[in-house]
């Protein structure tokens, strides 16, 4: 079966790519710096390591969630912190924002208006600012909000928390605790199996954190927070609400992850394997009902799926954002599907959430993972903001 590509002009080249390590909020020195600036000056560190000139490098798509110092000047102060002076733009979708870049960063590719487009993705969760709005209609007359914290806490369209989403959805998959405890355990092994692998020497770069004065804070060089968990100590957690635990949901953190899309000429030009060729293939996203957020990234591959003409047994890797290991377990249950087939080296549930770049690293992994297993599709998922699902296939030949 003949499958269209949805960019035939674009293509990733290979290994260039590269993310920080995720540390978890507050337990590291990227928590003390712009993430602006940060990331703009990781990439220009990672492209060096991959071998990449960032002078092919035309237009750039930032992303990032949380507001920090600049923001107003967005791609176009990053890309000086890398060090080339090109325009771009910045996004954002919440936690879809990492997968979305790189579509946005396809479509200018194959509109015809670049030839090299480097995404760049990052957030810093620690010390979120605190804004202030004016109400004017309020008894306050001003409403103050701290970014990360409340808005975690809150879904102004349905007044419930994050966490409420995932154990609605447990309750109306009828999804046991035993079987999240076991799926959470599972993600562990997954995860710590290729750390010791060396897996992740292919996909995260140790950084150096300087401070304003360029005096060094220290290293990222490693997911700082992430610990070996027994299912003992996950069953013996306190539920937070239906199958939710602190230790089945993910946790906050900072970080960057950064990749290129580009012509076929140029990508063949960049890559580190010229002989990969890795392509667009299709993208869906759904809105699920209210607080149904664990469920609508399964709604989004039924969709491409039946877009496209693929099935799961057409894919080689399947890997997602799972804020909760209930969207695990509901994917599972939705697409008839083992959720140990998925997620092999590793996911959001254990390394971390930063926003931003998370599903930007999870796609580098799934991509380093299909040229392991000499290439085939790759579908990459995830969730976003109360009840949106976002999914999309590449194929690596």
């Amino acid at each position: 079966m003949k499958v269209k590509t949805m960019f035939p002009g674009a293509r990733i080249p290979y290994g260039t790519w590269g993310s920080s390590y995720f540390p978890a909020w507050q337990t590291s020195p990227l928590a003390e710096v712009n993430i602006g600036q940060f990331a703009g000056e990781a990439a220009a560190n990672i492209y060096a390591k991959r071998k990449t000139a960032i002078k092919h490098i035309d237009y750039l798509v930032i992303g990032s969630t949380v507001p920090w110092h600049w923001k107003f000047w967005n791609a176009t102060v990053v890309a000086s912190c890398m060090g080339r002076r090109i325009p771009g733009f910045q996004m954002e979708q919440a936690c879809a924002t990492g997968l979305q870049a790189i579509i946005l960063a396809g479509a200018q590719v194959e509109s015809g208006a670049s030839e090299a487009v480097g995404v760049l993705t990052f957030d810093r969760t620690s010390d979120s600012p605190v804004g202030v709005f004016p109400e004017r209609r309020g008894y306050r007359r001003t409403e103050v909000i701290s970014d990360v914290w409340d808005n975690f806490g809150f879904d102004p369209a349905t007044g419930k928390a994050m966490l409420n989403s995932a154990g609605l959805i447990a309750r109306k998959y009828n999804i046991e605790r035993k079987e999240i405890d076991e799926l959470t355990a599972y993600r562990y092994e997954q995860y710590f199996k290729t750390k010791e692998s060396g897996f992740l020497d292919r996909v995260t770069v140790p950084l150096e954190i300087l401070n304003v004065q360029g005096k060094p804070l220290g290293k990222i060089e490693e997911d700082i927070g992430v610990k070996k968990i027994s299912i003992d100590a996950l069953r013996s957690m306190r539920e937070l609400d239906s199958c939710v635990t602190g230790g089945t949901q993910t946790h906050a953190a900072d970080g960057m992850a950064t990749l290129l899309v580009a012509s076929k000429q140029k990508a063949k030009q960049l890559s580190r394997k010229p002989e990969v060729e890795i392509s667009f293939i299709g993208k869906a996203e759904v809105r699920a009902g209210a607080s149904c957020m664990p469920e609508a990234p399964a709604l989004a591959v039924q969709k491409l799926l039946q877009q496209t003409g693929l099935s799961l047994k057409d894919v080689s890797v399947v890997k997602d954002h799972n804020p909760f290991a209930v969207n695990d377990a509901v994917f599972s249950k939705v697409m008839n599907y083992d959720w140990r087939k998925m997620n092999n080296t590793g996911c959001p549930l254990v390394f971390g959430h930063p926003q931003g770049p998370t599903l930007t690293r999870v796609t580098i992994e799934a991509l380093e993972e299909a040229v392991d297993l000499g290439g085939g599709y790759v579908l990459v998922f995830g969730c976003a903001a109360g009840d949106v699902g976002i999914a999309a296939i590449f194929k690596v030949e």
